[in-house]
This record gives structure tokens, C-alpha cells and sequence, in this order.
């Protein structure tokens, strides 16, 4: 589920719905904005596989519990790292 698999492929994975997710994140994202970006990035695209809303959610509830992005005040927002 996270990872593609051979019955899952890998346009399909958590890890890369998330890291198109991880792409679309600004400032000033909501989790609506988000996911309106994320469609249109996909009919822009032609893809034939849409993510469903509650793979959608799973992505960024992925992110949330890596560290990649944090929620503030209803915005969702890319959490800096402090590697060198």
C-alpha cells in the first residue's frame, strides 16, 4: 500500500501519491486547495487512474507522520528541515 507492489502499481502507491502532494504544498495550501490541485494536475495530465479522496487522505496523513508537513491555522505548510 505504501510501497508499489505487484498488484498495486506504482502511480497508485501512498509514496507517490504523497510526493505529488508533497509538490503541490505552498504557504497558503488548505487540504481543499490541495486537492483540487491534485485533480488538476491529473486531467492536465491525461492520467487514466484518478487518486480517490480517501487515498488522497492516506498521502497526507503519510506525510503528516514522517515530518514532511505540518498544520497551522487550517493551512497545511512543508516543514523545513534542519539538515545541513
Amino acid at each position: 500500500m505504501i510501497l508499489p507492489t505487484k498488484h498495486l502499481s506504482p502511480e497508485r502507491s501512498i509514496i507517490s501519491v504523497s510526493s505529488e502532494i508533497l509538490e503541490l504544498v505552498d504557504s497558503r495550501s488548505t487540504v481543499s486547495s490541495i486537492w483540487s490541485s491534485l485533480q488538476n494536475k491529473h486531467k492536465a495530465s491525461l492520467r487514466f487512474s484518478d487518486v480517490p479522496y480517501d487515498w488522497f487522505i492516506l498521502a497526507l496523513d503519510f506525510l503528516y507522520m514522517v515530518g514532511a508537513i505540518d498544520e497551522r491555522n487550517g493551512l497545511i505548510q512543508k516543514v523545513k528541515s534542519n539538515a545541513a
